[in-house]
């Protein structure tokens, strides 16, 4: 039940770990690590980032009260993207956030001691991310509104839909996909 509560805060309780088993309570300001791959003006990442906040404040955490949110946006740049994240894991956050394979991948690859949480990845058992949902393993954690196998599902329901249809093309960008490593250069 720790583990859903933890996914649920998107990460607050894993600030609020040591004040849940009785660890001596400590004056240092906790820090979060927020990484997007879209622009900060993104809808979608203002409605993630905003549904953090509220979380983390239902927990007691308050931004620059208690806690400290750093985010970072890449506004769709795949090389920024890794450069944020290394400048995001060297602010040595208490948990990250993110929410494509994208930026997993680049915090994956900066760090394997702060924890990650994340969304909005689709498969990441598939893309290798985590051992199983269950039992992620590791520094990663998260959820994911995808199954793998829906994506039959969806092509089902289309040539049901229109029975007519001969094609249908699936765009990938490969910069961003989950395997992508970007050479130091």
């Amino acid at each position: 039940m720790r583990r859903r509560a933890f996914i649920a805060a998107i990460g607050g309780s894993a600030i609020a770990w040591p004040h849940g088993v009785g660890a001596q309570s400590s004056n240092r300001m906790r820090r979060i690590g927020m990484l997007f791959f879209v622009s900060s003006t993104d809808q979608d990442q203002q409605t993630r980032s905003s549904a953090l906040l509220k979380a983390l404040e239902q927990l007691g955490w308050t931004d620059g009260g208690n806690v400290r949110v750093d985010t970072r946006s890449a506004a769709g740049d795949v090389d920024r993207l890794w450069a944020l994240a290394r400048e995001l894991v060297s602010l040595a956050p208490d948990v990250i956030f993110c929410a494509t394979s994208a930026t997993l991948t680049a915090l994956r690859e900066e760090t394997q001691t702060i924890p990650i949480v994340f969304a909005g990845v689709s498969d990441p058992v598939g893309q290798g991310f985590v051992a199983n949902l269950a039992h992620p393993g590791g520094n990663l954690t998260g959820f994911t509104a995808f199954d793998s196998a829906m994506g039959s599902k969806w092509l089902e329901l289309l040539k049901q839909t229109v029975p007519a249809i001969a094609r249908v093309t699936f765009i990938f960008n490969p910069k961003t996909g989950p395997t992508t490593k970007r050479s130091c250069v």
